[in-house]
């Protein structure tokens, strides 16, 4: 690699890592342009496009750098995240699979214990992001954390009420969903599934997930009182 390349190599990580997408973007294009093909050049690309929301662009950059290099776990990961955001759930599940086989590790792969600390780890991120008002970078941590840790109901929950908030009901009751897969009594996500069938118009069907709490616990208010409100007439 000349001089030339070098130096735009390194502009570009340098803005990357300050989060300055746009100028990082500008130098890492024209690394593409010249015909560098390092997976860490492709993998940075589709994390700024999917930050832009250019998610099929995002995509192809994050397709590019496994086929560069198939154990890129990073890309990977971002790869899942971005399926996701297209609405390619077994996609989405299949290439994280792939990425984190688990009996077959190699060293240096992540055992269940270190996973559920780092999807933590994203969940906390998650969290400052959401109370500052960021969601969309709320969502994406979030979804790192589901994928690393697709069991884990809890992170589900918050993720659908993300996804809720931005009017996305499909995607929030397709976690919520997952998440009753794995935690079958785990009443707050089942009281939000009711809360967004109801938003989708499912009136019978909220009522019945609603039922299904209070057959656990009679006492559970948040089921009780949906309910009320769901027996009341329509305006």
């Amino acid at each position: 690699m000349d001089d030339r390349l070098k130096q735009l190599l390194a502009l570009g990580r340098e803005h990357y890592e300050k989060r300055e997408f746009e100028k990082a973007e500008h130098y890492l294009a024209q690394l593409i342009d010249r015909g560098v093909n390092f997976a860490d050049v492709h993998n940075m690309l589709g994390v700024i496009r999917h930050d832009q929301g250019r998610f099929e662009q995002a995509q192809d950059a994050f397709e590019r750098a496994l086929e560069i290099n198939p154990k890129y776990t990073e890309a990977a990961l971002n790869l899942a995240v971005t399926y996701n955001d297209l609405g390619r759930y077994a996609d989405a599940k299949e290439i994280y699979q792939t990425a984190m086989s688990g009996e077959t590790r190699g060293p240096g792969e992540l055992d269940p214990f270190v996973r559920g600390k780092i999807a933590n780890l994203h969940a906390q991120v998650a969290l400052a992001y959401s109370d500052a008002g960021m969601l969309n970078e709320a969502m994406h941590e979030y979804r790192k954390a589901v994928l690393l840790c697709p069991t884990f109901a809890d992170l589900r929950l918050r993720l659908s009420n993300l996804y809720r908030q931005q009017g996305d009901l499909g995607a929030a009751r397709f976690e919520l969903e997952e998440a009753l897969k794995h935690k079958p009594h785990y009443a707050p996500a089942r009281v939000s599934l009711g809360v967004v069938l109801l938003a989708q118009g499912d009136r019978d069907a909220a009522r019945t997930q609603w039922e299904k709490v209070l057959e656990d616990d009679p006492g559970q208010k948040s089921a009780q009182m949906y309910l009320r409100m769901a027996a009341e007439p329509k305006a």
